[in-house]
């Protein structure tokens, strides 16, 4: 396999960056549906991302141009990028023959994209999880190729929850396989009774990841998958801080065990998450890091849709430290190490 750049305890590794490859095929002008997203891009080297004839977000060309994302990562001091799919592209909502066609297509794309330069990128892939079968089978191919170090999902699948009874095989085909999971957010507005800025950015994005975390970790999906390894976007969103309501209402349900144990079981399974930094807030890192444990927290930047003015992607870290939140150890393994553990590339 081929060596990372700067393997081991001086990586700077970014688990959590989006990518939209350029040359995926329209579906929102062949079929005429608009959820379909797209990329365009204009003659003055702009570009936007649209669903239907609606723009999306503009974004700019380190979006989906891999050399100009090296020169980007140098600047900002960062060795390697985990490349995944922009959450828009993640169709479960699609009729499953042309999910299958998109998530495929991006997979392959997203690996020739890392292929460019195999020291500073890695890449997480899709799968068309409205069927499960498939979903398995995409995971599987996926697996096979260059760079490929995990799968992202969303928070939800088409209204299943993802401790939905049908979603269990997926988990266990990927912890069978030792496959990281990223959780991303997908229905920031769907999450919340409020629409629009800030609401959905502030609220419903962290409500809709504690969700997916409250249902691995109360639906049964860790205790079924024992060494699964899943990562929440966001910090777990407002997970760590409903994490204890949560366990006390758990003790409510009929045929609950009891209240200690019910408790310290859940606490363990807590610990078994994983998490990016990017809570905007350095102090916020105590109350994740008393939750899922400092080793279990990796540099995570939403590249390339973190603007510059709210600093730079390791920042919140650097913060923490200067804080005293975290030593220097945590630190650097926060930055580096941790993320390699995460997808499975410590013993690279």
């Amino acid at each position: 396999m081929q060596m990372l750049l700067g393997e081991g305890a001086s990586s700077t590794v970014d688990v959590h960056t989006h990518f939209f490859p350029s040359g995926l095929e329209d579906l929102a002008a062949q079929t005429g549906d608009s959820r379909w997203p797209s990329l365009h891009i204009a003659d003055d080297g702009s570009g936007r991302i649209m669903r239907g004839s609606e723009v999306f977000r503009p974004v700019a060309q380190t979006c989906w141009d891999a050399n100009r994302r090296v020169e980007a990562m140098d600047a900002a001091g960062i060795d390697i990028h985990v490349l995944s799919a922009v959450p828009v592209m993640l169709t479960t909502w699609a009729e499953l023959g042309l999910a299958v066609q998109f998530t495929r297509a991006q997979n392959d794309a997203l690996a020739e994209a890392a292929a460019t330069n195999p020291a500073r990128y890695r890449w997480l892939g899709s799968v068309p999880l409205q069927d499960t079968d498939a979903a398995i089978a995409e995971l599987e191919r996926s697996a096979t190729l260059p760079g490929m170090s995990g799968v992202q999902i969303g928070t939800e699948v088409d209204g299943r929850e993802l401790d939905h009874e049908s979603l269990r095989p997926f988990f266990r085909a990927a912890d069978d396989l030792g496959v990281a999971i990223f959780v991303h957010p997908t229905d920031g507005a769907g999450a919340i009774r409020r629409k629009g800025a800030p609401h959905e950015f502030g609220l419903g994005m962290l409500t809709d990841t504690a969700m997916a975390a409250g249902a691995l970790v109360f639906g049964g999906v860790l205790d079924d998958c024992p060494t699964l390894r899943v990562g929440l976007a966001h910090g777990c969103g407002s997970f760590p801080w409903a994490f204890p309501r949560l366990a006390r209402g758990a003790t409510m349900a009929p045929g609950a065990a009891t209240y200690d144990q019910r408790i310290a079981n859940s606490a363990e399974l807590v610990r078994r998450l994983w998490a990016d930094t990017l809570v905007f807030d350095p102090q916020h890192l105590a109350v994740l890091m008393a939750r899922v444990g400092a080793e279990h927290l990796f540099l995570g930047s939403d590249y390339p849709f973190y603007p510059a003015p709210w600093g730079g992607p390791t920042e919140v870290i650097d913060g923490a430290f200067e804080l005293g939140v975290c030593d220097a150890a945590q630190a650097a393994a926060m930055k580096g190490a941790n993320g390699l553990r995460f997808l499975g590339l410590d013993t690279v």
